[in-house]
């Protein structure tokens, strides 16, 4: 035990005086102190003695439309987290094609009597789809909160990317290397969060890249998300001879290197490309991706506190809150090749991008 109370005072930055006080449900510890012993013994795998372990303030659903993406766990590991230290614990609920619906789940998580639901890019996102569902929740009532995506009339807290910032962001940088044939790749228009790319990219490109609306549409494609759409749509694309591609996720970004790998072309030397997420392992693909990143930690947080405040009693306002996205500028986008010139082996003599780099949206 001597060396388990060295352990866990080392883990949490306290003294072994400190933790045997925690561990033996001693007063005089500070409220934060006393977390942090117990987030070290939780860190260091040590199960909690019975009397320090809290009671369950209850289920609470978690939808996400699936796993493959990894953008989904990471919101998924935030999320379970916060609302465990809230004292929830989380049902982890992933959809499947041809699996169980969203509405299924939902019948199950009441069926479980959660005390709320937070629901990741769901049929809420979506605007062909029926919103009475939510509507129908909230009457019984049971909190419930929205992350990425909008539907009006529901009185429930939203949590968003501001996808039209990001996709006007992504232009400017591409802009900024000189590239004016831009290419904009996203998933099916029925989508709130598509819509709103497609809104960045037709304000951004009249605006920075001097491209007429009439040229517009054939530089937009809309196709399934995931890496298939992606190089599906970007082929279309490196056809009409765009040499800069945004794209509305990181897996339709890597379809479209793959695409421009096919043909013979090189990323970033003769075609640069833009993510959307920095989900897990981005930076560390061939090359590196240049992407959007969503701030997943700060929006899974304060959806899991709007939801508490709504179990609570504590009604969070009936809004949608937007979170700015940020650039984070690695390998796979460089400044534009000129005409005639050519790609030295391994590179581009002409590339002359930064160093990874951070550059977040003013606000």
């Amino acid at each position: 035990m001597r060396a388990r109370l060295s352990d866990i005072a080392q883990q949490a930055e306290v003294s072994e005086a400190t933790v045997s006080r925690v561990l033996n449900d001693r007063p005089g510890v500070a409220p934060e102190t006393r977390q942090a012993v117990l987030t070290a013994l939780d860190v260091l795998g040590y199960e909690r003695p019975a009397r320090l372990r809290k009671r369950s303030a209850g289920l609470v659903g978690l939808v996400v439309p699936e796993l493959e993406n990894p953008i989904f766990p990471a919101f998924a590991q935030v999320i379970e987290s916060t609302l465990a230290q809230s004292g929830f614990t989380p049902v982890l609920c992933t959809q499947t094609p041809g699996g169980v619906t969203e509405d299924e789940y939902v019948e199950m998580l009441l069926d479980r009597q959660v005390s709320g639901i937070v629901f990741v890019s769901g049929l809420h996102a979506d605007t062909a789809a029926n919103h009475d569902r939510y509507r129908a929740l909230i009457a019984r009532p049971l909190p419930v909160v929205m992350i990425n995506g909008y539907a009006p009339g529901i009185a429930a807290p939203f949590v968003s990317c501001d996808d039209r910032e990001a996709t006007e962001l992504a232009v400017a940088h591409l802009v900024a290397l000189g590239h004016r044939r831009i290419g904009l790749i996203t998933g099916p228009d029925r989508f709130v969060p598509v819509q709103r790319r497609v809104a960045g990219f037709r304000t951004a490109m009249p605006r920075l890249a001097g491209v007429p609306e009439s040229e517009l549409a054939e530089l937009a494609e809309l196709s399934l998300f995931g890496v298939e759409g992606g190089e599906a749509a970007a082929g279309r694309l490196i056809e009409r001879g765009v040499t800069g591609i945004v794209c509305g996720s990181d897996l339709m970004a890597l379809g479209a290197i793959r695409a421009a790998r096919q043909r013979g072309l090189s990323v970033p030397a003769d075609i640069s490309v833009v993510g959307y997420d920095d989900s897990p392992l981005m930076a560390f693909t061939d090359p590196p991706l240049t992407t959007m990143r969503q701030p997943v930690a700060a929006m899974a947080v304060a959806a899991v506190r709007a939801l508490v405040d709504e179990i609570n009693g504590h009604a969070a306002p009936h809004s949608e809150y937007i979170f700015r996205p940020e650039l984070v500028v690695r390998g796979s986008t460089a400044v534009v090749r000129q005409p005639g010139a050519t790609a030295a082996p391994g590179g581009d003599p002409q590339r002359q991008h930064p160093t990874t780099s951070t550059i977040a949206i003013p606000a």
